[in-house]
């Protein structure tokens, strides 16, 4: 299935002032949060990847032209010559495509039509959100229905606090956004090439295509309380950075022992 990863905004919030790195390619330990994202998608079998390029694209291109095994990958050095003991990317399918500097998330979909189109459903990501989901329990339960979209749900992840008030001003009740009834989107989508006749010329995926398609009665969710984290701002890429140099990577499936299949299933079931 192919993977569709909107990698050319600009990333205003995760700037650092010393660096003009698109969003997609700051570092999480030795990778960028680009092939973090990737790797995910290509534990589940998923490594046909469509990169929507604009802001920085020269990075995103050189990275994978230049592309190190050995920052990952365990090798034995021969008399100067590397023998790799594993592989990141060699099953991988990427393609590359400028889909313009300002550009709209919807309009970057557009621009990569013609390579998604013929295709039962395809996959599609911000690049710059990280999760643990089962990703195939998302994808089995779209296949059953018949939505046309479907985006991963999750709790709001702000910190403050929610103050209800009574009649006379007094407080009745403190929560946090997590404990409202409220769902965020995850970035994380499943789609059907039917999206585009909802997605207008220079559109939004969500604001646009989506809001019609749930109008309609065709948009589905998937809510997901277990982990998620974006990586809008420096200090969310921060915060993932620690995480990975603690050894608490939870986002980084590929290095878990393979599940039993029945216990997997039942983890699918548990999570619908």
């Amino acid at each position: 299935m192919k993977v569709v990863l909107f990698c050319g905004g600009y990333g205003m919030r995760m700037r650092d002032g010393t660096s003009d790195l698109p969003k997609p390619m700051h570092s999480v330990g030795p990778r960028p949060l680009l092939w973090h994202v990737m790797r995910y998608y290509a534990h589940f079998g998923h490594t046909d990847f469509v990169l929507c390029l604009g802001y920085g694209a020269h990075h995103i291109k050189d990275y994978f032209l230049n592309y190190a095994e050995t920052a990952s990958n365990d090798f034995v050095l021969h008399g100067g010559k590397v023998e790799l003991l594993s592989r990141d990317i060699e099953d991988w399918t990427i393609t590359f495509v400028n889909t313009g500097l300002d550009s709209p998330i919807g309009e970057r979909l557009r621009r990569v039509r013609h390579l998604v189109e013929g295709e039962e459903m395809f996959l599609a990501n911000y690049a710059d959100v990280l999760t643990d989901l089962d990703l195939n329990a998302m994808i089995s339960t779209f296949r059953a229905g018949t939505a046309t979209a479907a985006l991963l749900a999750v709790p709001p992840q702000q910190a403050f606090h929610c103050v209800e008030l009574g009649p006379d001003n007094s407080v009745t009740a403190i929560s946090t956004p997590r404990d409202l009834p409220l769902w965020e989107n995850g970035g994380y989508f499943v789609l059907r090439p039917e999206v585009f006749d909802s997605l207008p010329e220079n559109g939004d995926l969500v604001t646009d295509a989506c809001a019609a398609l749930a109008k309609d009665g065709r948009m589905l969710a998937y809510p997901y309380r277990g982990w998620w984290q974006a990586a809008d701002t420096v200090k969310e890429r921060h915060a993932l950075e620690a995480a990975y140099l603690a050894g608490t990577r939870p986002w980084m499936l590929w290095e878990r022992p393979e599940r039993d299949p029945l216990q997997a299933l039942i983890q699918a079931e548990l999570e619908r």
